[in-house]
């Protein structure tokens, strides 16, 4: 079994245009969300995000380019560039055997949304020619394929909001079995268009004012949008060629509640983050930090903090838990990816990022939520949760380089 490494990372989200502008905001605890921007936005009963600010698409693809990029596939696209040149690798004799898996819930929803307005609201009799390949879920994961010449194992994984992570554990497997020796991997979303918020608005899960994890005068999750990819690389390959290493890969679990569609199971969550303990070879005291999925609804951050107290027991107490999506909002099928930012930078900076927004202590949330504030701690072990309608979990844990 190899070992991985991550030598690469890139990011487009509502904090930051890049991974440094990234760190920055989370360390500062900025908070991204904010009225929406949108047609028809006073039709919504929901009217904040967390939207990605200043991107010009212009700025980065050509007219022919952007004619086959929705949203979401600029996003990844971007951010695995910065992802490749930080790594700065050359894919020509590589090429052939790396790859690339990208995580998305919706796909190219802003191409679908825009189509359906042209043909229902505008009665127009055709649609752009390009629509099928804009809003296919595997369009971010081919773009990137064809943009480093990646002909290796390329696909994407649609599991809600599980989504990112799970496409970063797959691509943790198969460097680490040796079937690839390098793999792009993180997710992508962009929803934030009229018809997806509606859509979000029937679950009655979202929050009207501002995401408060673990608070107990929490309202509801916001919706956020953006990327994160990540060059995932087998070790020896990466200091042979003396790459910086940003964190190792050392664990990776998924399950399955197999119970409820909407509903979160704490015993499908605690089996996830004690399987990827396991198959990390680490005791659950060795954990220093816990990005949590931390989505602001009661369901999710009682249940999630009962499984925390379950896996690491009396450890729990001492464990640093913190949910940036009271940040950069809920990015839905990416959201795992740019929570592992935040481990990134508490591994290597050794600076955890707080819940922002935090209010009041609620009792079923007994743990160190690092509320309002980040921290500087030395982390030497963290992992990122990703729980997911469907029931659906997947947990990553890395190691600090």
């Amino acid at each position: 079994m190899r070992r991985v490494a991550i030598t690469g990372a890139g990011t487009v989200n509502p904090l930051g245009a890049d991974v440094a502008s990234t760190f920055v905001a989370m360390a500062e605890g900025r908070c991204a969300i904010g009225p929406l921007d949108l047609p028809d936005r006073d039709r919504l009963a929901v009217q904040i995000g967390a939207q990605v600010q200043g991107f010009r698409p212009e700025d980065h693809f050509d007219r022919a380019q952007l004619g086959l990029l929705d949203r979401f596939a600029q996003f990844a696209l971007v951010a695995a560039r910065q992802a490749v040149a930080q790594a700065g690798l050359d894919f020509t004799e590589l090429g052939q055997r790396a790859g690339v898996v990208t995580g998305t819930a919706g796909g190219g929803l802003i191409t679908q949304d825009e189509s359906y307005r042209a043909v229902y609201e505008e009665r127009k009799s055709r649609v752009h020619p390009f629509t099928v390949p804009r809003l296919m879920m595997n369009a971010a994961a081919s773009h990137i394929s064809m943009e480093f010449g990646l002909m290796g194992p390329v696909f994407s994984v649609a599991t809600a909001c599980a989504s990112s992570n799970h496409a970063m554990g797959l691509a943790f497997q198969m460097v680490r079995s040796g079937a690839a020796p390098v793999m792009l991997a993180g997710g992508a979303e962009a929803m934030l268009v009229f018809g997806g918020i509606k859509a979000w608005e029937g679950l009655r899960v979202m929050s009207r004012e501002a995401c408060r994890p673990f608070s107990a005068n929490r309202s509801g999750m916001v919706q956020g949008e953006g990327a994160a990819i990540f060059v995932f690389e087998d070790w020896d390959h990466a200091t042979a060629r003396g790459a910086e290493i940003l964190a190792e890969v050392v664990g990776f679990a998924m399950t399955s509640d197999a119970s409820d569609i909407v509903v979160p199971s704490a015993e499908g969550a605690r089996r996830a983050m004690a399987g990827a303990l396991a198959d990390a070879g680490l005791r659950p005291d060795q954990v220093d930090y816990i990005n949590a999925h931390g989505t602001g609804t009661s369901a999710n951050d009682r249940s999630e903090c009962a499984a925390i107290a379950q896996v690491f027991g009396d450890h729990a107490g001492r464990l640093m838990v913190s949910s940036t999506k009271s940040m950069h909002g809920h990015l839905i099928g990416g959201t795992g990816a740019v929570e592992l930012l935040a481990c990134l930078m508490a591994l290597r900076n050794g600076v955890v990022a707080p819940t922002m927004g935090w209010e009041e202590a609620d009792p079923d949330c007994p743990l160190d939520i690092v509320p309002n504030q980040a921290r500087q701690a030395r982390v030497e072990v963290a992992l990122s949760n990703a729980f997911a309608f469907g029931g659906l979990n997947a947990v990553l844990a890395l190691r600090r380089a």
